[in-house]
């Protein structure tokens, strides 16, 4: 089942006097913050609407204010707090991409559909992202490479991994 709701942003701190926080994005495109007035905070297990106004976007932080926060204390008392939209908020995706979100519990399987692991998570550490896997031999991370990933089918929760090309580029945590 695909989440009804998507991680954009974490609240990092107050920023000045006013209300104002900072926000590190947790999306590949900061700019998405452009015009968005409304978004989810997850708070007792309940996604609860709240209005923001942003303010300046950079490549590596937002600035906004949350309606109604107005000290530097009110906006202290945010810091942690996860934003969210609704997936059908989301920018459309292009062929072959996923939300991260959406990748995280699928199994992996060769071409013969032999269960080979499951996908744990994804590193982004800038340029191509690194597909994590626990699998019987240990935590195994692939680039995500066409080639080493021909297929990923997020409804059937499946990931084709190429078992000669992970010969080439897979690696194992010792």
């Amino acid at each position: 089942m695909l989440v009804p709701y998507l991680l954009i942003g974490e609240v990092a701190k107050p920023q000045g006097i006013q209300g104002e926080v900072k926000l590190r994005p947790l999306t590949d495109d900061p700019w998405r913050f452009e015009g968005l007035t409304s978004v989810y905070v997850l708070r007792k297990g309940d996604y609860v609407p709240q209005e923001i106004q942003v303010h300046r976007i950079q490549e590596d932080a937002v600035y906004l204010s949350f309606s109604g926060v107005t000290t530097r204390e009110a906006a202290e008392a945010l810091r942690g707090e996860k934003l969210y939209i609704a997936r059908e908020n989301a920018r459309p995706l292009e062929e072959n991409e996923a939300f991260i979100c959406d990748l995280i519990g699928c199994e992996a399987v060769n071409a013969a559909g032999e269960k080979l692991g499951v996908l744990t998570d994804v590193l982004q550490p800038g340029g191509l992202d690194v597909y994590v896997f626990d699998t019987p031999k240990g935590r195994m991370m692939v680039p995500a490479l066409l080639r080493a990933i021909p297929e990923v089918d997020v409804e059937a929760r499946r990931v084709v991994l190429d078992e000669a090309v992970l010969a080439e580029v897979a690696v194992f945590d010792d």
